[in-house]
Order: C-alpha cells, then sequence, then structure tokens
C-alpha cells in the first residue's frame, strides 16, 4: 500500500503561489498523514514514500523529511535505514501498556476537570449522553457514538486545563483510534462504556473528583480486559 492511496492535499489546496507554499507547510503535512493513520487509511506497516508525498502535497522532499520528523517523535512513523519510512506497528502488548496509561492520565484530567468547570459545564453532555446516544446504540450508529465520546474527551481536556496531560494523551490516543472503534463493537462493550461515561458525567457535575476518577479508570481497566477477551477481533 503506497502513501498515496487516500491523497488529496489538506484543505483541498488549489494552484497558485500562495496556495503551494500553504499545501507545503510541514505542519499542515504531519497533520494530514496524522489524520489518515488515526483513520486506519495509512496501515500499520506503510511504506511513506518521500517522492510520492513531495507530489501530492506539491512541496520539497525536505519539507516531506520535516513532516516525518514531527511523526516520528509521536511515535507514529519510523524510519529504517535503507528502507525508508513506515508507519509504525504497535503489538497487542503496546496496546494494553497505552491503555494502563490512559487509565492514569485521564483518571487524572476528569479529576482536575471535576474541580475546575464551571457551574452547568456538563450539562449538554448529560443531555447528549442520555436519549441522542441511546438511540445512535440502537441504531448501530457508531459514528455518532464515537463523535459523543470524542465531545465528552475535549470537554474534559478544557476543563482539565493541563497542555501537558492533553498532549501526552493526544499522542497516545491517536496511535490507537482504529482500535479504540473495533473495541467499541465488541459484545456488550458500547452499552458498558455508555454507562460509564454518564456515570462520569453526573460525578462530574456534582464535583466529585474521586468519584469521577475512580469511574474513568475502572472503564479504561475493564477496556483493557475486554480487548484482551476478544485478542483475535483487535489484532
Amino acid at each position: 500500500m503506497s502513501a498515496t492511496a487516500k491523497a488529496t492535499p489538506p484543505n483541498g489546496e488549489g494552484s497558485g503561489k500562495a496556495g503551494r507554499a500553504k499545501a507545503a507547510s510541514a505542519t499542515s503535512i504531519a497533520d494530514e498523514l496524522r489524520a489518515r493513520i488515526a483513520r486506519h487509511d495509512l496501515l500499520p506497516g506503510t511504506k511513506l514514500v518521500e517522492a510520492e508525498l513531495a507530489q501530492e502535497f506539491d512541496t520539497t522532499r525536505p519539507r516531506i523529511r520535516e513532516a516525518l520528523a514531527a511523526l516520528e517523535e509521536r511515535g507514529l512513523v519510523e524510519r529504517i535505514p535503507n528502507r525508508g519510512a513506515i508507519v509504525t506497528r504497535i503489538s497487542f502488548e503496546q496496546i494494553l501498556q497505552i491503555y494502563c496509561a490512559r487509565e492514569a492520565l485521564e483518571g487524572m484530567s476528569v479529576r482536575l476537570a471535576a474541580v475546575n468547570a464551571p457551574d452547568g459545564e456538563w450539562d449538554d453532555l448529560i443531555a447528549l449522553f442520555g436519549a441522542p446516544m441511546e438511540e445512535a446504540l440502537e441504531k448501530g450508529d457508531f459514528d455518532f457514538f464515537m463523535a459523543g465520546y470524542e465531545q465528552f474527551r475535549q470537554r474534559v481536556f478544557k476543563n482539565a486545563n493541563n497542555p501537558i496531560i492533553q498532549g501526552m494523551l493526544d499522542s497516545i490516543l491517536e496511535r490507537t483510534q482504529a482500535v479504540i472503534r473495533r473495541a467499541i463493537v465488541l459484545p456488550g462493550r458500547a452499552r458498558l462504556g455508555l454507562e460509564h461515561h454518564r456515570n462520569v458525567l453526573v460525578a462530574l457535575r456534582e464535583r466529585d473528583a474521586d468519584k469521577a476518577e475512580s469511574i474513568r479508570r475502572q472503564s479504561l481497566r475493564e477496556a483493557a480486559e475486554y480487548l484482551s477477551r476478544f485478542r483475535k477481533y483487535i489484532v
């Protein structure tokens, strides 16, 4: 599979000097490749060919190398001598290690958010995780379901107000987005996850930091146990 299998220049940049300059940004290229890796448009082990990427993004190979170096720092790409860059493969053992790290980091995030959030901050999410998420679960609309989870995550990040924790979580979550999407369809997992999120939101509204952290950590421990139980469907 080549790196350009799903290729479109970021933001649909057109021709012209200004468009080429924007398309050539190492940051925008890295962001686009990060998104493709998270969606599994670029699968683990996919070779990222500098010449192809330079042509796609209408930029130079040094700029592509700059973007790949940024992805390498995040653990999304590895560069192998005499072979070039490939999308990092992740083992099942690493997945479990990531869930262990998520338990600690997300537990602390909801603890901080419970303390810092203004009154009424969680009311709309509590409503979302009621009938709308229930209906999505009944219909098997997992895109809506995952979008709801992302809203929850981003709201917690905002109220936790700790860029260090958020940066660490962003880095590990983008490596496991495909795994998270597979896990959500495992038997009973979506229902259990929905209930956990509802309980965390109630604890957040009540400013019960201990309870919010405990529930979030328990949810991630149970998620890791599910992954182990259904390992053959995940990797």
